[in-house]
């Protein structure tokens, strides 16, 4: 759990700095993260970091196609 923690935080930093205006895929979000240095194994990851937090309510998913994430925090 706790490495899920330190993704979720990394995630939530880079994106933080990209100053993003609307919801992003998991795969934007993984582009991003290795653009900037901090990788996550795969965009499947980010998308599974990301939807345990939205049952907190800390993300919300967009259930498009593809599915897309704004963070609530």
């Amino acid at each position: 759990m706790a490495q899920c923690a330190r993704e979720y935080d990394r995630i939530r930093t880079v994106l933080a700095d990209a100053d993003a205006d609307e919801p992003l895929t998991a795969r934007e979000i993984h582009q991003l993260l290795e653009a900037r240095g901090e990788p996550i194994e795969s965009a499947h990851r980010v998308a599974t970091v990301l939807g345990r937090r939205a049952r907190r309510g800390e993300v919300t998913v967009i259930r498009s196609s593809p599915y897309r994430y704004r963070l609530d925090t």
